[in-house]
């Protein structure tokens, strides 16, 4: 039973995070030629301030954007 595990920065809507574990659930289908019953999708989501490249999180990406200024 394939398992995927999807990891987001929290701010998608309901319909969205929906709309992706259908589409998920459809490519494995596809790839694995696995019954759709076999698919499991985790979704999660991490606030902003807990994801990073670079040392920079993204939270401080977005606030030197809106104040015209750029992280590194």
């Amino acid at each position: 039973m394939p398992l995927i595990e999807v990891t987001l920065v929290h701010g998608r809507t309901p319909d969205q995070i929906r709309t992706l574990i259908h589409e998920v659930t459809a490519a494995v289908v596809r790839a694995l030629e696995v019954p759709q019953q076999s698919v499991r999708v985790a979704v999660r989501e991490l606030p902003a301030t807990h994801w990073a490249a670079g040392d920079v999180t993204i939270a401080e990406r977005e606030a030197a954007r809106e104040s015209g200024g750029e992280a590194s």
